[in-house]
């Protein structure tokens, strides 16, 4: 938590991929953070009383300039999804939903399985309408401050939330992190891309400005001086 928080919130110009799979699969299988709640595993035999933690909220609290989820068998997204991101200047956050077949099998299987994905994954895209389902008859509308989901044909395209990606104001991307499975279709693609100086650069800047004002330092005066 530390080092990742410090990490965005400075915009340290870093690509950090979160591999999701809801459990601690190199260690055998106890819970992990974000493990369902009432989760049972070996570390947990009556079931986890934790709640599982939601990075994307986490990320977006502590104003991360990029963040973005993806899924470990959807290849052509991921691949875009992390090139988008090495391309970012600044802290790069891409959750990736990824599966555990020895400890977690099907740990996203509700929302990833071919015979429900199309009706429960919603792909965000930059500028346009938030639509999703088999012949995208679904929508996603704000009603007051909590989004909703409707059929297009009864509220017509232009009631639907358009995704904005690159607003200075994380709202919209922070309310797309609390969509989640049955109520909701998941999201998945860039929920922010925006641009903020990196610590390397305000770095640089302030050295610079130092540097002309007081001129080169003496690093051997400085210690072996008196102060």
């Amino acid at each position: 938590g530390n080092h990742l928080i410090h990490c965005i919130r400075r915009n340290v110009d870093l690509n950090i991929l979160l591999f999701n799979n809801r459990i601690y699969g190199l260690t055998k299988g106890q819970y992990s953070p974000t493990s369902e709640f009432g989760k049972k595993t070996k570390s947990s035999p009556d079931g986890t009383i934790e709640q599982p933690i939601n990075p994307l909220c986490i990320v977006i609290a502590a104003e991360a300039t990029f963040v973005a989820r993806s899924i470990d068998v959807y290849t052509q997204h991921l691949a875009e999804t992390m090139k988008r991101a090495a391309e970012h200047k600044g802290a790069s956050f891409i959750e990736i939903y990824q599966n555990c077949i020895v400890f977690n099998d099907k740990a996203f299987g509700d929302v990833t399985d071919r015979s429900v994905r199309d009706d429960r994954i919603l792909v965000l895209e930059h500028g346009k309408p938030m639509r999703f389902g088999k012949n995208r008859e679904f929508g996603i509308r704000l009603k007051g401050l909590k989004p909703e989901v409707v059929k297009v044909e009864d509220v017509g395209e232009e009631a639907l939330l358009v995704h904005d990606e690159r607003s200075p104001d994380p709202t919209l991307a922070y309310l797309l992190t609390l969509m989640h499975n049955p109520e909701f279709p998941v999201p998945i693609g860039v929920f922010r891309s925006v641009e903020k100086p990196t610590y390397d650069a305000l770095m640089t800047q302030q050295i610079e400005g130092a540097v002309a004002r007081e001129g080169e330092g003496d690093l051997k005066e400085v210690l072996q001086g008196t102060d």
